[in-house]
């Protein structure tokens, strides 16, 4: 790999720090100790919205989620939980219409032909606006680096003693987007029912303006998720075990071999898996999915020093992340097809990352949802 080549390929990976990290077993912290005797959290008078009204139809492709108080955030049984999903808060969330599905190839194809879109991942890139997010004095890169790509997944050909760097498994590939999810000789011909991935944040948007719908914060996400099975670390329960029967994920040694036991190795169609109890598909597993919520690690613990019951909550104020203070990044949840055991459980509920609003990578989509006055406006 060239020095131009290394510099925006793993400028982007840590700009955009979009893909899983290791999972790393925490202490228990003293929030935890002593969440059993911690005075109740204050709570605003508000009327919780729980059901869908009457008067109300639900949208073709989409499901209620019942509005609930619950604990967002890491459940304390959860061994690999990272700091900055705890310690837990508790947040009331009015109910919702989501997405069942991933939005799919089929659905942003549409999309793209009624308004000509184009996104961000087939234009130039913008030297102006990268070098905004890198450190003062660093070189342009040549001008044939700056063309139209993205980031695809490349498997490693031995063990890779350092999960920590992601230029191992990541490639900058010039003519990946939307429609060539893996490289410009791929392609989404007869995938019409695949999440569309190699999609920003900027074009999540631009879809949700265009279908009337916007994306979930990070509350109503894991509320969609947990469907009523709050508690536990997965949406099904705390058995592990059924891993494969339940999420596109990577088993085997990551990122060297994956040994299909759940059927795919890398994206898999939509609704391949059993949905949640809410009717809900791929809330684990499959492909990483966007929030509207700033990134920052420091939420929950500034949050849980309030001691306040969150109502409606749209995430922090600010992005922060310690080791990328130049990048903003909102909030992806669900973990996807490249998440294992051995190097990122990212399909429990309260998994969290930060994608950076220009990066578009293989794993990454969205779904959207409504709030009952965005249906009858």
């Amino acid at each position: 790999m060239n020095k131009s080549v290394q510099f925006l390929g793993l400028g982007l990976l840590v700009l955009s720090m979009a893909n899983c990290k290791p999972e790393t077993k925490n202490n228990v912290t003293k929030e935890e100790v002593n969440a059993k005797v911690e005075k109740p959290a204050q709570v605003n008078e508000h009327t919780l919205v729980t059901e869908r009204p009457k008067a109300v139809t639900t949208p073709e492709g989409m499901v209620w989620v019942s509005g609930a108080t619950f604990k967002q955030g890491a459940v304390t049984s959860d061994k690999m939980a990272m700091d900055h999903e705890k310690p837990a808060i508790e947040v009331m969330v009015d109910g919702f219409f989501m997405d069942a599905t991933e939005v799919t190839n089929a659905q942003f194809a549409a999309f793209v032909k009624a308004t000509g879109y184009v996104t961000v991942a087939e234009k130039g890139i913008d030297w102006e606006e990268l070098k905004k997010q890198v450190p003062a004095g660093t070189v342009k890169p040549h001008d044939s680096i700056l063309k139209p790509g993205s980031l695809t997944f490349k498997k490693a050909k031995s063990s890779v003693p350092n999960l920590y760097d992601f230029s191992q498994w990541w490639n900058w590939t010039i003519g990946a987007d939307w429609k060539h999810p893996n490289g410009p000789k791929s392609s989404i011909k007869g995938k019409d029912n695949y999440p569309v991935v190699q999609v920003s944040y900027e074009d999540a948007l631009a879809y949700c303006k265009w279908a009337n719908r916007r994306l979930p914060t990070e509350a109503e996400w894991e509320l969609a998720s947990r469907a009523g099975s709050n508690g536990t670390i997965y949406n099904w329960g705390d058995d592990v075990s059924v891993l494969k029967e339940k999420a596109n994920t990577w088993e085997g040694e990551f990122p060297v071999e994956n040994t299909l036991t759940d059927g795919f190795e890398l994206r898999a169609p939509v609704k391949s898996y059993p949905p949640n109890a809410y009717g809900l598909y791929d809330m684990a597993g499959n492909v990483w999915e966007l929030t509207s919520d700033w990134y920052n690690t420091k939420y929950y613990k500034d949050t849980k020093a309030k001691n306040t019951v969150l109502i409606n909550p749209k995430g922090a104020e600010n992005p922060f992340t310690p080791n990328n203070p130049l990048a903003k990044e909102r909030v992806i949840k669900g973990g996807s097809f490249l998440c294992s055991a051995s190097y990122c459980a990212s399909y429990r509920v309260s998994a969290r990352m930060g994608s950076s609003m220009d990066s578009s990578l293989e794993h990454t989509g969205f779904r959207t949802v409504a709030t009952v006055d965005m249906i009858t406006e």
